[in-house]
Order: C-alpha cells, then sequence, then structure tokens
C-alpha cells in the first residue's frame, strides 16, 4: 500500500535530514528542520480545534511557508484547500462555503479581501502567516512558538488530501478532491519522466493554488531542494534560477514569452537550469526554438493535465523532445506520451475507442484520477463513467503514443454544419508573423448557427487588418475555416495559468 503524504515527510526527513529543503539565494534550510516545523505546525493546527477531517483554506502566494501549513494539514489529518487569490470575494465566499473552511490561513497583504461584506463571516477564522497582520487576526509566528509536535493522525491513501477548485469562470467552481494516492502516484510518474535528481532544485514557479505545483511533490520524495518565487515577473524568475541555482522549473508558455522577450534575458545566467518544463497551453514552434535559444543549457520539456488527474495525464520528456527539437520532428505539436502509470485512449461520440490517428474524446483511468468532485454527485457521475474519466478534451494518438490536442469539446465551431477544430485556424494564424496571440472561437450566427471569430493581439510594433489575416489563413485552410470575423484586442483575458479564457471571449463578442 502507498504511503500517505505525512508519512512521506516523515520518512524524508529521517533519510535525507542533512540535504537542502529550502534555498533562498544563500540561506538554506534542511529537511530534517523542515520535518521538524511540519510536526510542531501539526501540533498548532491540533491546538486550533480542527479535528482530522476539517478543512483549511491557504491563501497566499507561492511562499516556503504555504508548502508549511499544507504538509502540517497532512499530518493533522486536515484537508488543505488552496485559493486562488486572483478570485473576486464572491468567488471565493462560494469555495469557503463550499467546502466548509473552518480555518483561513492568509498573507498580511490579502486580509483587506475579507472586509468585503460577502466574506465578513470569515474574518473571525483567519489566521496570518506573516507576524506583522493586524491585532484581530491571530499570528501564525505566536501559535507555532506556544506549540509543540503533533502526532500523525492515522489516515488512509485514499482519504482526500487536498480539495482544488476549477476555474470559477463558467458558473461555479468545482472542487475537485484528490487524495494523497492521486497526488503521490502523479508524482511519482512525473520525476521519473523528468530525470529528476536528489541535487536538484525545484522553483515553485506556477501558482501554488494550482493543481500544476503538484508536480513538485516527486523533488520533496527524492530530498530535493526547492525554491519559491511568490508572483512571477521576467526579472524575478530569472533572478532567483541565478540566486538559488535552480535547476529544474514547470511553467506555461506565456511566462516564457514574457521572459524571452524580456531585456533582461541578455544577461541573465541560466546555467544552473538543467530542465526548464512548461504545460496548460500549446507553444507554437517558433516560440519552441526561441525559448531553446533564450536557455542554451536547459532541456525543454512538455506535459498536459487536468486537475481531475493530479494533474499530469502526459509527459514529453526532456530527452525525447531535445531529439524532436534538433530534428525539426512534427512530434512537437504533440504533448508527448502518456505518464507511467495512466492509460488513454480515443472514442467517438457512441465510446468506441478509435484507432490511431483518429479524432474524438480523451478518456484516461490511473491511480492519478479523482475520486470525483465534492457536494456534486451528477457532475462526478458524467465524469467518471465506467473507470475513465472523461476529459472534455479532443484529440489523437498516433502509432507511437504521442497524444495530439486538438481541441476542447465545448471549442468545437459547428458552422454550416461543419466541424470546425479552432485550434487547427490557431495553427494557421500563428504562422503570420504579426500576432502575438490568437483565439477562436463560435459565435451565433442566424445562417450558419456559428460563425468562426478570430480575437487576435497584434505584435507590438506591427499593423494588421482583417482582410490580411483572412487572405493569410485561406493560404493555409479550407474555406469553411477561415475567419468570417476578426476582431483585434489589446490583450487576452486569461486564467491563472496563462490560458486564454475562451468563455470571457464568447460573452463579450457573442452581441
Amino acid at each position: 500500500m502507498m504511503l500517505t503524504l505525512a508519512e512521506q515527510m516523515t520518512r524524508i526527513g529521517r533519510h535525507f535530514g542533512d540535504r537542502p529543503a529550502v534555498r533562498n539565494g544563500a540561506s538554506v534550510t534542511t529537511w530534517a528542520e523542515v520535518s521538524e516545523r511540519v510536526a510542531v505546525a501539526a501540533g498548532m493546527l491540533a491546538g486550533l480545534d480542527l479535528a482530522p477531517g476539517a478543512r483549511i483554506g491557504i491563501y497566499s502566494r507561492n511562499t516556503a511557508r504555504f508548502d508549511e501549513v499544507k504538509w502540517a494539514g497532512f499530518r493533522a489529518g486536515l484537508v488543505g484547500v488552496p485559493i486562488n487569490w486572483r478570485l473576486a470575494p464572491g468567488e471565493i465566499a462560494h469555495i469557503l462555503t463550499d467546502s466548509a473552511i473552518e480555518a483561513v490561513f492568509v498573507e498580511a497583504d490579502f486580509i483587506p479581501v475579507f472586509e468585503a461584506p460577502e466574506l465578513a463571516a470569515w474574518r473571525q477564522k483567519l489566521v496570518c502567516l506573516d507576524s506583522d497582520g493586524p491585532d484581530d487576526v491571530p499570528a501564525y509566528d505566536r501559535l507555532f512558538d506556544t506549540a509543540s509536535a503533533g502526532d500523525m493522525t492515522a489516515a488512509s491513501p485514499d482519504d482526500d488530501a487536498l480539495i482544488l477548485y476549477t476555474g470559477g469562470t463558467t458558473g461555479r467552481s468545482k472542487g475537485v478532491r484528490l487524495t494523497h494516492t492521486n497526488i503521490l502516484s502523479c508524482a511519482t510518474a512525473f520525476a521519473m519522466a523528468y530525470r529528476g535528481r536528489a541535487d536538484d532544485t525545484y522553483l515553485h514557479v506556477a501558482p501554488m493554488f494550482h493543481s500544476a505545483d503538484l508536480l513538485a511533490t516527486g523533488w520533496f520524495m527524492l530530498g530535493a531542494a526547492h525554491a519559491y518565487l511568490p508572483a512571477f515577473s521576467p526579472q524575478g524568475f530569472l533572478d532567483i534560477v541565478r540566486d538559488s541555482r535552480v535547476t529544474v522549473t514547470v511553467t506555461v508558455p506565456t511566462m516564457l514569452m514574457m521572459t524571452v522577450t524580456d531585456p533582461a534575458i541578455e544577461n541573465a545566467d541560466t546555467s544552473s537550469l538543467r530542465i526548464l518544463g512548461f504545460g496548460a497551453s500549446p507553444m507554437d514552434p517558433a516560440w519552441l526554438r526561441r525559448t531553446a535559444d533564450a536557455f542554451p543549457h536547459s532541456q525543454l520539456a512538455n506535459s498536459y493535465g487536468l486537475t481531475e488527474t493530479a494533474p499530469d495525464l502526459t509527459v514529453f520528456n526532456p530527452d525525447e523532445f531535445a531529439d524532436a527539437l534538433a530534428a525539426d520532428d512534427p512530434v512537437l505539436a504533440s504533448v508527448g506520451k502518456p505518464n507511467g502509470l495512466v492509460q488513454l485512449k480515443v472514442v467517438d461520440r457512441s465510446g468506441a475507442e478509435l484507432p490511431p490517428d483518429g479524432v474524438g474524446e480523451i478518456l484516461a483511468r490511473g491511480p492519478n484520477i479523482t475520486p470525483g468532485y465534492l457536494n456534486l454527485p451528477e457532475e462526478t457521475a458524467a465524469a467518471l463513467r465506467d473507470g475513465w474519466l472523461h476529459t472534455g478534451d479532443v484529440g489523437r494518438i498516433d502509432d507511437r503514443g504521442y497524444v495530439y490536442l486538438v481541441d476542447r469539446k465545448k471549442d468545437l465551431i459547428i458552422t454550416g454544419g461543419e466541424n470546425v477544430y479552432s485550434s487547427e485556424v490557431e495553427a494557421a494564424l500563428y504562422q503570420h508573423p504579426h500576432i502575438h496571440e490568437c483565439a477562436v472561437i463560435g459565435t451565433p450566427d442566424e445562417r450558419m448557427g456559428e460563425t468562426v471569430t478570430a480575437v487576435i493581439v497584434v505584435t507590438p510594433g506591427a499593423s494588421l487588418d482583417a482582410e490580411t489575416v483572412i487572405a493569410h489563413c485561406r493560404e493555409l485552410i479550407g474555406g469553411y475555416k477561415v475567419p468570417r470575423r476578426v476582431s483585434f484586442v489589446d490583450e487576452m483575458p486569461k486564467s491563472a495559468m496563462g490560458k486564454i479564457l475562451k468563455n470571457r471571449l464568447r460573452d463579450d463578442f457573442s452581441g
């Protein structure tokens, strides 16, 4: 039977006690110190009358203390609920209510958020993660200093460890239940594929409220060191890579594009960074090559997954990615192969499995798949059927096992009875040198049902018009796929992980 996360932390502290656990420039904390602090923090949580099974919110930017609270919760038998600090008060209130939060550990800078009427009921449940918070909010440090190590609460690997809320951009967000087994199995497969090493320093650059941060778990298991970037900026990213000698990190394409176009990259020392991963959205081949040139000491790697899969389903491992990049292999358009512990298949609308390169919905099964959504039995039953997770992603798997994402089912455009995959149109658009970002959506049309609409951010300093865009597309894709409507915007609405929010674009352009 697999260990729980709390048992893993005890093992890590015992086996790797003298190794660096947290790097902050020249400052180093060992695993023995981290493990001891986690035990005391668990005792502190017990002293707040939080019984096993209770849920605690963590409302913070990326810090080692975020992880300390999370791992202490595992030891105390609590369920952590990381909260997206970019949400509006009403969205936060939904999460706190839906998950029945009993305490919220919050950075001092975010405490004013709880002055909103929607959040007033939780003000008395706050614990300030900093030492300089308001007088009426208990300070974490003071509580910690008076606590003693707490015993490990008995738990099953199949118990909930975290609840992560997805989206919140299309109605109410859903709480995805992730067990100890889900998180640890995915972490094992991911670290293996990324060639994780005990002497690595893993940088937490993706927001820690997002499932992408769970990919770091494998480096906890290895006893590797960790560094934390509170909020992304190109300069901050490059500085911490240099100062903490970061060797591995996982980003999103938006972060990489911002970094390679920033003047700071010219003199940056990134020689320590051996693996630079990315996920969450596709990356144009031209940007891949530009990124490879900007980080000459790093191997690139790609992955794909969902919150529901803790979060990884595929990995394009660094060695294979390097070979594909050198050969300019079209397989670069893929998201790699299924990780070592999951099975994927592609099915048609009837549920029949398709042969290699058949396009349909991607289904997944494995030990990293969520047991379901919190308080949503109907949505759980719809997503999990016959042992398979229905991802809602349209894709194909070639005869070598490489997985290609075609689109989200909800992003399929049906115009005049023809199916148009928005990603195919976007791939054509991105071949124009003056298109910096684009998104293709379907907007209502009385005659055609939907019309193909392109929303575009023009490359800084360039100019572009709709007629030029349409003519460009006609050279590359079938006539029915060519955008009939082209709109230009200054910036795209994006999620915390840099994904373009097409639902918001549909709302904006459907009038």
